[in-house]
């Protein structure tokens, strides 16, 4: 099960308003490459395919496919801002190795 922390949820809300798409469900998934193997990618969609899950988490609708789900199924997705910027940061418990950004992550295998 993903959880967004309540910073994340306020941060999507905010971005579906800006992107003027309130129905937009958000995306999450992993992809081979960056510094650690893997990386995870976020963005909005509004299309469902075949053998994604999907989730409510804190009335934010999240897609994850099928792929991604054995990488991501425990996934804690934070928002915070700091002097360095704002972003969003994963906390992941499957990953046993992060990059220094936090964006790619390396699991057992």
């Amino acid at each position: 099960m993903i959880t967004l922390s309540k910073a994340a949820i306020n941060e999507i809300k905010r971005l579906k308003l800006k992107r003027q798409n309130p129905d937009a469900r958000l995306r999450l998934g992993v992809q081979r490459g960056g510094c650690a193997d893997l990386y995870y990618t976020m963005d909005f969609d509004e299309v469902v395919k075949e053998g994604d899950r999907i989730s409510d988490c804190g009335g934010i609708s999240v897609i994850v496919d099928g792929q991604s789900c054995e990488y991501i199924l425990d996934l804690s997705l934070d928002y915070s801002e700091d002097l360095m910027g704002g972003g969003f940061r994963f906390h992941n418990p499957k990953a046993l190795e992060s990059c220094g950004c936090g964006n790619s992550f390396r699991v057992e295998g």
